[in-house]
């Protein structure tokens, strides 16, 4: 994925922890450290979601958003009409296709560049693992800045598809202008104009596109206005490609023909476990949001509310003394983790497991609260519902109040209610 949190969805979330914790680094190969981590499964994805973090000492949060038309677009070779069947054809003979060798992509990004001076290139071929990228450092006059390539498959119509070309919820993931929308070949981009650090504490401009074919092909770009991703100064005050370039960056055909002669890596072997096979549907996050909404103790007034499709969802209240952010997630299977999870909590008679904190909320951001009640009822689902709220009305806001809106005993019985139940 372009490697980041652009996110969030989650994958923009997790990616955007990982350039915090990464030190300094040239543009990074990010659309390879999405990949490493889808390997992973869903379980381990899950838990980093709702797995208790380091700096930040709570609940991952999670953003998505809606999406806005664009205009119809497409390269300007004349040959967008026939790109779909092309694609079509590429994908069933991906196996056969000649390997494109990281030179042949870095020639191919260079042509495509307006004019400067390209410095700092790396690459890796589509027959290369992880999987092909490039990199450069671009200079059209107006300062050094860097830009990274990325490539890789998703499954058509399925939900990366969103989290990938989907608006972020700007609640989490700050931004200054995002465009989503199909193109006439059935493809999805999204034009995202952000910055590095969702918290804004270092100027570095982030603009991507990314671009899904309705065959699943995915091609990211990335740009800085700063010859590093992070650790260098900024250098300009804006990346060099405008939204304009950036689309007839992303889609290029050539593109194509990378993610096209990139083997396609073999599924996994064996049956799942029987607790992966018996495991429910993920629970959807509409229910969720209706859940919490109908559990909020009269007096606060729900000023927004959002949360992703399945296990995740979120309400910004005000008691008329500042907003503050309730997020809630709720899992199964999640019974593996359990130990570790509560081992400094209490287990009530019916067996329910809790764990509680209150603490920093943003170790950026002074001032900010996060309040947390972890539960998991008993049983061999492992059902999770996690609550936390915040002193402030969005992720890396300044804080709105002193304190977070619900007292920890309300948040405790909001966590524990049997309304959840209903959603196992």
């Amino acid at each position: 994925m372009p490697e980041k949190q652009h996110q969030d969805p989650f994958e923009e979330r997790l990616t955007a922890a990982l350039r915090d914790t990464g030190g300094a680094f040239r543009a990074v190969d990010r659309t390879a450290l999405v990949d490493a981590g889808r390997n992973r499964g869903r379980r381990a994805l899950t838990r980093r979601r709702t797995g208790v973090l380091g700096g930040v000492a709570g609940v991952a949060l999670i953003g998505v958003g809606g999406a806005m038309l664009l205009p119809s677009g497409g390269s300007d070779d004349g040959e967008q009409s026939s790109v779909a069947s092309r694609a079509t054809a590429r994908a069933s003979a991906s196996a056969a296709a000649e390997p494109v060798s990281g030179d042949a992509i870095l020639k191919s990004l260079k042509e495509l560049l307006p004019e400067g001076e390209v410095s700092e290139e790396d690459a890796r071929g589509s027959d290369e693992k992880p999987g092909p990228y490039a990199q450069v450092v671009f200079d059209d006059g107006e300062g050094a800045a860097a830009i990274s390539l990325g490539f890789g498959r998703v499954e058509p119509g399925g939900s990366e598809v969103g989290q990938l070309t989907r608006c972020p919820d700007e609640t989490f993931v700050p931004y200054d202008s995002c465009d989503s929308g199909r193109l006439e070949d059935g493809s999805t981009l999204r034009l995202l104009q952000g910055y590095e650090y969702p918290d804004r504490r270092v100027d570095t401009k982030l603009w991507s596109a990314d671009l899904v074919t309705a065959e699943g092909q995915h091609v990211s770009v990335s740009e800085w206005n700063s010859p590093a991703q992070k650790g260098a100064p900024v250098t300009r005050e804006d990346p060099p490609l405008s939204t304009e370039a950036l689309e007839k960056l992303v889609t290029a055909d050539v593109w194509r023909d990378v993610v096209a002669a990139t083997p396609v890596r073999p599924a996994p072997t064996g049956s799942a476990p029987s607790s992966e096979r018996e495991r429910p549907p993920a629970v959807s996050g509409k229910d969720i949001t209706q859940t919490l909404a109908g559990l909020l103790p009269a007096g606060l007034d729900v000023v927004k509310k959002g949360g992703q499709d399945t296990e995740f969802s979120y309400v910004v209240v005000d008691d008329g003394r500042g907003a503050s952010l309730v997020q809630v997630n709720v899992q199964h299977g999640m019974d593996d983790v359990a130990g570790q999870l509560y081992a400094s909590g209490e287990t009530l008679p019916d067996g329910t497991r809790i764990a509680t904190h209150q603490g920093v909320g943003d170790d950026r951001v002074p001032g900010v609260l996060m309040w947390t009640v972890d539960t998991m009822r008993a049983g061999d689902d492992g059902f999770r519902v996690v609550v936390s709220e915040f002193n402030n009305g969005s992720a890396h806001g300044r804080p709105t109040r002193d304190a977070p809106a619900l007292t920890m005993d309300r948040l405790r019985e909001i966590a524990l209610s049997e309304e959840w139940d209903k959603l196992r």
